[in-house]
């Protein structure tokens, strides 16, 4: 009996007695483990991925201690409870410890791998004539104000006939809408090319008679055989600009017969070293139209007629380059720019007219020129970044767009590595609440922090400017395009009402 009182003690009680002391001894503290064995001794991720890992203390115990995780560099990768999340590229250590023994785990993150890039879009088909309204018309039987001739030729009874070469006349009315087109009424001498081209010289266009071609001067140049080109003869010449698009068009009036060519501009993503790609220059038709003779005897100009390709739309969004992304973004992406999806959203009752390095004084100009006939329900500006943002140009820039029965919009600047857009800011919410308008906080969804302070730069374009500027994150690419056009969602609802 003895004996078995003896066994009992020794099998049951004495296990307890020994669990019993283990677990007092660490939860006094007094366990120290001699390692901790993690799954995996390093870790390669990409951007925005997470992967959870395991961890045990040697030597185990019923009761594990509760390990503490930390990362080196919460900026590369941060880590909760053994689950990592790689958050930008570069290295940092993941560690595991109690007390004062841990195991360290290396980890890289990696840019996420590109998507196959798709094909690009056929370039948009002009409107159709339906949709058009008139800026500007003028029969030239007689001296035109708007006209500098600039002494290539003279007025007579048929129109304005053109005999210098060298130079070209202009029509002095400013005009940056992205959907538009120059119509001319011409007939050539049997020699003549002609050039109709912008003030600036980024875009020329020929008809050249002799050659019987029509071309547009890009690297290689796009052109194209007119086998019914002669002299004598009357044409009509239209010159489109649809965004990324320009496009010649002739016909001739007697016969019916017409061509067409076309180009599209390519944006390079970005300037100098922080060029995407080459690009294809095709030009924008900065800012004024221009016509005359490269060579031969002569031509005779009779009627020029300009033409918005729509009319009467819910919204016209006005402002300098961000507003322009045709003349930067890749074809491939311009889709995705900030106006694009505007105008997409609004089942393409929008119109964008941007200026490149255009300022609020620049824009005072030539909204006179668009804005009375185009027509529009609201009016969205976005512009600052070139100077010129007094609270006096403003408002009159606010009481003028009231003034043609449409509802001002002033939208901040959105945030750039030089800060310039801050003080702006400052004097647009100034103006919105003189007036009770509205605007869209684009500076808050293209900054780090929400704040508008300071730019995410992987919303911009890096640009390497050669004109002083340096190096600067400033135009939106596709993912600042994005965050502007959700933060019209939250901001300026009104504007998409009706079209869901």
């Amino acid at each position: 009996m003895r004996s078995n009182i003896f066994l009992f003690f020794v099998f049951f009680i004495l296990p307890v007695l020994s669990l019993s002391g283990c677990e007092k001894q660490h939860s006094s503290g007094k366990y120290k483990p001699q390692s901790i064995h993690v799954n995996k001794t390093s870790l390669t991720l990409k951007v925005g991925e997470r992967e959870q890992l395991s961890a045990s203390v040697v030597p185990a115990v019923a009761h594990p201690p509760a390990l503490q995780w930390s990362s080196t560099d919460e900026s590369v990768a941060t880590v909760v409870d053994g689950s990592v999340e790689a958050v930008a590229t570069g290295e940092t250590s993941v560690t595991v410890a109690y007390q004062d023994v841990g195991t360290a785990i290396a980890v890289r993150v990696e840019e996420v791998d590109p998507p196959d890039p798709p094909d690009p879009p056929d370039p948009p088909d002009p409107p159709t004539p339906s949709g058009r309204a008139v800026l500007y018309e003028s029969a030239l039987t007689a001296a035109v104000p708007e006209l500098s001739v600039n002494g290539l030729g003279s007025y007579t009874v048929d129109g304005l006939r053109i005999t210098t070469r060298g130079n070209t006349v202009q029509l002095n009315k400013f005009y940056a809408l992205a959907e538009r087109m120059a119509q001319y009424r011409v007939k050539f001498s049997a020699d003549a090319k002609a050039v109709f081209k912008s003030s600036l010289g980024d875009f020329n266009a020929y008809v050249d008679v002799p050659n019987r071609r029509i071309s547009i001067a890009t690297n290689p140049a796009t052109e194209k055989t007119v086998d019914f080109l002669q002299g004598d003869r009357e044409y009509t010449v239209e010159i489109y600009h649809v965004y990324q698009q320009a496009k010649v068009r002739i016909v001739d009036e007697q016969t019916g017969e017409e061509a067409e060519i076309s180009a599209v501009h390519d944006g390079q993503g970005g300037v100098g070293q922080g060029a995407l790609q080459a690009g294809f220059s095709v030009g924008m038709q900065y800012d004024h139209y221009c016509f005359g003779l490269a060579g031969g005897t002569s031509m005779l100009v009779k009627q020029i007629t300009v033409y918005a390709l729509k009319g009467n739309v819910k919204l016209l969004i006005y402002g300098d380059s961000v507003s322009q992304p045709e003349g930067y973004f890749p074809t491939a992406d311009f889709h995705l720019s900030w106006t694009q999806r505007i105008i997409r959203q609004l089942g393409g009752d929008a119109v964008s007219s941007g200026r490149g390095g255009g300022t609020i004084n620049m824009l005072l100009e030539y909204i006179r020129n668009e804005l009375p006939f185009v027509k529009a329900k609201y009016v969205m500006v976005t512009i600052g970044t070139n100077g010129g943002n007094t609270a006096a140009n403003l408002s009159e820039l606010t009481e003028y767009i009231r003034s043609q029965g449409a509802i001002p919009i002033l939208n901040n600047i959105p945030c750039n590595e030089s800060g310039t857009q801050a003080g702006v800011n400052l004097i647009i919410g100034l103006v919105r609440r003189k007036y009770g308008i509205n605007g869209c906080l684009f500076d808050l969804a293209t900054s780090l922090n929400g704040d508008g302070k300071d730019v995410d730069k992987s919303m911009m374009y890096w640009e390497n400017y050669t004109n002083g500027w340096g190096e600067i994150y400033h135009h939106p690419n596709e993912k600042g395009g994005l965050k502007m056009f959700e933060r019209t969602l939250v901001d300026l609802p009104g504007i998409y009402e009706n079209n869901n």
